[in-house]
This record gives structure tokens, sequence and C-alpha cells, in this order.
């Protein structure tokens, strides 16, 4: 009687099939979230520049990531004024002014959101971009 040959897969080659998987998703999932920042171009946003003098900022733009506090003030005019809890350099909170013209979108407490934002008169951040984390 004859024997039936064999025809399993070595383990090695197992290992390497799941090796090149796990690359491939890494790096799917490393360009997606690098190509889905619509600011990456921009400077991170430095806080203890901007605590220390926001008028050496004054008519800058920046990236400023950020998780949403508590909204200070509100006009139908100018806008909201939120505290915004920065996630770089100890997580220290500051003032952005979302104008009128960004009324359609719904900042929330407790949001997480990529800002872009100019640094203005009187070193106030105004939000010219919004896109949530």
């Amino acid at each position: 009687m004859a024997r039936r040959a064999s025809s399993s897969v070595p383990l090695v080659w197992i290992f390497i099939g799941v090796l090149i998987l796990g690359a491939a998703v890494a790096g799917i999932y490393i360009v997606t979230h690098k190509v889905s920042d619509p600011y990456r171009t921009l400077s991170p946003f430095d806080v203890k520049a901007y605590l220390e003098n926001s008028n050496s900022l004054r008519g800058n733009i920046y990236k400023l990531n950020g998780t949403v506090g508590t909204q200070l003030a509100w006009s139908r005019e100018k806008g909201r004024l939120f505290s915004v809890e920065t996630e770089a350099d100890g997580g220290d909170p500051v003032p952005l002014l979302i104008p009128a013209e960004l009324n359609h979108i719904n900042v929330q407490k407790g949001q997480r959101f990529i800002f872009q934002v100019e640094v203005v008169d009187k070193g106030i951040l105004l939000a010219k971009g919004i896109n949530k984390v």
C-alpha cells in the first residue's frame, strides 16, 4: 500500500505570514492617523510660550490638541469662549474663542478636538478650524 504525501505548510511560513500581516495592519493604522490630521503641516501650539508672553505669538497660526473644558462666555456676534485643556505641556488650560461662523459645530465639555488657532490682538486664541478627534 502506497503512502500519501503530506502537504502541510511548514511552521516557519505560518510565522512569516503572521508577521507580514501584522506589519501591514500597523502600517495602515499609522498612515490613516497621520493622513487624517488636516492640520499636520501646522506647528504645534506652544502653551508655555503663550502663557509667558502671548503677544509674541500674535499673527501666527498653530495646531492645538485639547479637551474642551467649561464655556466661559457667549455672544451672538462674537461667538463662544471656552477653556481648553491642552494635551501637551502638562495640560494647562487656555482660553479659546470659537467665532460665530463656526456655531454649526457642536462643541461640548469633555470632547477632544484638533483646533487650527490664530493668536489675534491682545493674545486671544481664535479658532479658524475645528476637527473632532
